[in-house]
């Protein structure tokens, strides 16, 4: 039978000589994967749809487990994507992250909005911490397990302050913290920004300015969230770590816009600084 969808390439693998075998995510679908042959050939016709990120509009007969391309246009390369080191980095990590994480059934349309406005905003020069932040919120909501980050999971309580309970299910008030010592103390502004990545349409994701502690609260919270109910060994995040960590050694930058997506902005103008207000516009 023959299929038509919108999809965004998120893996893509060599497969015999010439071909590929791409996933795609797509909103009508779900993971959907397919044969593209002769992908690999330099003057291949579809080589360009198989490249990981690439989002295209797909067409492909479908039998088994496996489709196989019939034909297929591109929408939106996302180029910016695969330049340098950060932004590959950081897209690749979004992308087996969806991958791993999310059954074929639990890809639903929404999660497709929500990796191509992360796409998008990476591409954009939004500040790729912060972004892939939010993306993770997405995942681990779509695979069942969202935080509760409003009212104590024990008790029920409503007013803070709380502690991050990776365990316990999300906010345990002071009352009920012996329930997991490892909770993690964040700052009143990480609880907020935690708090607005649930809630949000990443669609809808403004420019949002926090600080370095901020982010590696963030980071932390999450990264324990992850590795506590989904334990997936990504390579893609063990590079990234790599990346995070040298890579002012390396010269390496946040992506930022090209002249189509917008005006180019240093990084470092972007940053908020490490004293005064914290700025989290969304």
């Amino acid at each position: 039978m023959l299929y038509r969808a919108e999809g965004l390439v998120i893996r893509s693998t060599d497969y015999g000589e010439g071909n590929k075998i791409i996933t795609l995510l797509t909103p009508s679908f779900g993971k959907q994967g397919i044969v593209v042959r002769g992908a690999k050939k330099l003057k291949s016709r579809y080589g360009s749809l198989a490249q990981l990120f690439t989002y295209g509009d797909y067409s492909y007969y479908r039998s088994g487990s496996l489709g196989t391309l019939n034909s297929g246009e591109i929408i939106e390369s996302f180029q910016e994507l695969r330049e340098g080191l950060e932004g590959p980095a950081y897209a690749a990590y979004a992308a087996e992250l969806t991958d791993r994480a999310i059954n074929d059934d639990e890809a639903a349309a929404y999660l497709f909005h929500q990796l191509k406005a992360c796409q998008t905003a990476l591409a954009e020069g939004k500040d790729p911490q912060i972004v892939l932040r939010a993306y993770e919120m997405k995942v681990v909501s779509a695979a069942g397990y969202a935080p509760m980050l409003d009212e104590c999971v024990s008790c029920g309580k409503l007013e803070g302050p709380f502690r991050f309970s990776a365990g316990g299910g999300g906010a345990l008030c002071l009352s009920c913290r012996h329930r997991d010592p490892n909770a993690l103390e964040l700052s009143e502004t990480a609880w907020k920004i935690l708090r607005v990545f649930l809630a949000i349409d990443l669609r809808r994701l403004g420019n949002i300015a926090v600080r370095d502690r901020t982010k590696k609260e963030l980071q932390l919270a999450l990264r324990r969230w992850l590795d506590t109910h989904l334990n997936l060994n990504l390579k893609s995040r063990n590079f990234l770590d790599q990346l995070e960590k040298y890579g002012d050694l390396l010269g390496e930058r946040p992506i930022r816009a090209n002249p189509e997506r917008g005006s180019a902005t240093p990084a470092a103008a972007e940053s908020a600084p490490e004293t005064g207000a914290e700025d989290e516009t969304v």
